[in-house]
């Protein structure tokens, strides 16, 4: 497939920035292959600019950027942004692309060593956002007196609309990442259908899964108010493998569950922390922080996976309720969220993942 190619200045600037460090021309013809060859070889698409005569190729998540030169000429490709390859120039000949054989060679060889390295380094492959209650549960409800008239405030649309926001921005920062809602409507999954469609995701060995469920807390108390993270308590111990690949050895199903199991809470406190730094930083209308706390919720004692339980505000105190029933108080605590898993995915991906199983 190929399309218009945008910000192609960029491409060509940066192709000819490094032209210097090509080697001396040695004029050659080899049999070079059509735009259908190369990509039936290659797989993926270009984006092609006609005007710079610059291209770029987009291969399983990765892109190499080139521009045409004359028959027998050497050239560079740009791969993924940052590797420079010396390649046999491609070129337009009779107003068709064509690429010389050894130029498609060099690109797989290189796309190959890339896939290679994508399938050893661990990256979280998924994110399931659960907005909790919905449908005929409203959970917790709050009655106050908002904007002159009497407005009852019901968690599952507080947490609705924050998850949709989050949501929102998730998918726009990975595109990359599946992203998951357990309830896009006032609909009512059971708590069992929520954590089967986290537990349910197909994932690689090298991939892992997020859950994060959003609620909003409740008190006899009046005044109690803020925000909170919960994650598992340590001495919950879940079945996190799949004890199928263990065969019948009780022993070792035992050791590694307790391992996943022990990484998992680590990771699950890891993330509760990034986000409660951010609620904080987002704190411009005076919601204090509760802090980050464990207990065996549903949702997060059967995800076999990183999990956590935010609580935005309390629904029965008026401040919190005003806050969160505000649009851009509610997105500001949406984009706290975000925040906070991105900097776990960023921290999980560079580290090259804390949780691996042998």
């Amino acid at each position: 497939m190929m399309k218009l190619l945008k910000g192609s200045v960029v491409i060509l600037l940066l192709l000819a920035l490094n032209r210097s460090i090509l080697p001396a021309q040695t004029l050659r013809r080899e049999r070079a292959l059509s735009l259908d060859e190369i990509l039936g070889q290659l797989g993926g698409e270009l984006s092609w600019d006609p005007f710079f005569r610059t291209g770029i190729f987009t291969l399983s998540g990765h892109s190499a950027a080139f521009e045409t030169g004359g028959i027998g000429e050497d050239a560079l490709v740009v791969f993924d942004g940052r590797e420079i390859i010396p390649v046999p120039s491609p070129y337009i000949e009779e107003g068709s692309l064509r690429f010389p054989e050894s130029f498609a060679a060099s690109l797989r060889e290189v796309l190959d060593r890339a896939l290679r390295e994508d399938l050893a380094r661990f990256r979280i492959a998924a994110i399931v956002v659960d907005p909790g209650h919905g449908g005929k549960d409203t959970g917790a409800v709050g009655t106050h007196r908002i904007g002159g008239r009497e407005v009852q405030v019901a968690e599952k649309d507080i947490t609705l609309r924050a998850s949709r926001e989050l949501h929102k921005l998730l998918v726009s920062a990975y595109p990359d990442k599946r992203i998951f809602l357990t309830r896009e409507a006032d609909t009512y999954p059971t708590l069992e259908d929520r954590v089967s469609i986290a537990n349910s995701v197909p994932l690689r060995d090298n991939e892992a899964i997020l859950f994060i469920s959003v609620h909003a807390n409740a008190s006899l108390n009046k005044a109690a108010r803020g925000f909170e993270v919960w994650y598992l308590t340590p001495e919950y111990q879940r079945t996190v493998i799949d004890q199928d690949k263990y065969g019948d050895s009780a022993e070792l199903i035992s050791i590694h569950n307790a391992m996943m199991e022990d990484e998992f809470t680590t990771e699950s406190i890891m993330m509760a922390q990034f986000i409660i730094n951010r609620l904080k930083e987002a704190e411009t209308f005076s919601m204090p922080s509760r802090g980050i706390k464990a207990e065996e919720w549903f949702v997060v004692r059967n995800a076999r996976m990183p999990s956590v339980l935010v609580e935005l505000g309390f629904v029965t105190n008026e401040e919190d309720s005003r806050i969160m029933t505000d649009e851009g108080h509610l997105k500001k605590l949406s984009e706290a969220l975000y925040k906070g898993i991105v900097d776990f995915v960023t921290m999980f991906e560079r580290s090259g993942g804390f949780t691996a199983l042998p």
